[in-house]
């Protein structure tokens, strides 16, 4: 009797270090779930919305424009931020009259709300034309007025991007994959 219980047991243990050995390979090396703190990327992604990121897609691949990342927070490496590529390595980025611009062409942002302006900061000043590094990236988070972004703090090297936002899971009615976005220069 003794010997039977003491095999569940066993069966029992090697079941869930098995579980979890999975669960965290998971974890740590292909997709991790995130909770969106605070305004800066609504109403595309709003506060308290929960996604799961692809931690895979760029060790084989340059990140895109449009993709939006999870990275380590410039100024707290401790937390994570969630914001949108706009400018890539090599490209001039400024912002002029409320709009972004790509090597001196004006980015369409269909994603944004119409009333909200892109408005310089403390990095990109008016009409000034920054260039974008090799290996780093321009992000800005889609409610310009509310958001913390390369305005203010300048690129996001590729080695502080954790993932790439891929699947939106909680709340369930908004739950889908996120969708990629196309851009227009005028």
């Amino acid at each position: 009797m003794f010997k039977r219980i003491g095999a569940f047991f066993l069966d029992l243990l090697q079941t869930l270090v098995f579980a979890i050995a999975i669960f965290l390979f998971i974890y740590l090396l292909i997709l991790q779930p995130h909770k969106i703190k605070g305004a800066s990327m609504e109403p595309n992604f709003p506060d308290a919305e929960y996604l799961l990121t692809d931690k895979v897609t760029y060790r084989f691949k340059e990140p895109q424009r449009g993709d939006v990342v999870v990275f380590k927070a410039p100024i707290n490496q401790d937390e994570e931020f969630i914001k949108r590529i706009i400018g890539l390595p090599g490209e001039s980025v400024s912002i002029k009259d409320n709009h972004v611009y790509i090597n001196g062409k004006k980015l369409s942002e269909s994603y944004l709300d119409e009333k909200l302006t892109t408005t310089p900061g403390a990095f990109s000043l008016e009409a000034r034309e920054v260039v974008v590094p090799s290996g780093q990236y321009f992000v800005l988070g889609d409610n310009r007025p509310h958001s913390s972004d390369s305005r203010a703090w300048g690129f996001v090297t590729k080695d502080k991007i954790t993932g790439r936002a891929w699947l939106t899971y909680w709340p369930p009615q908004k739950a889908g994959i996120i969708k990629g976005v196309t851009y227009n220069f005028f």
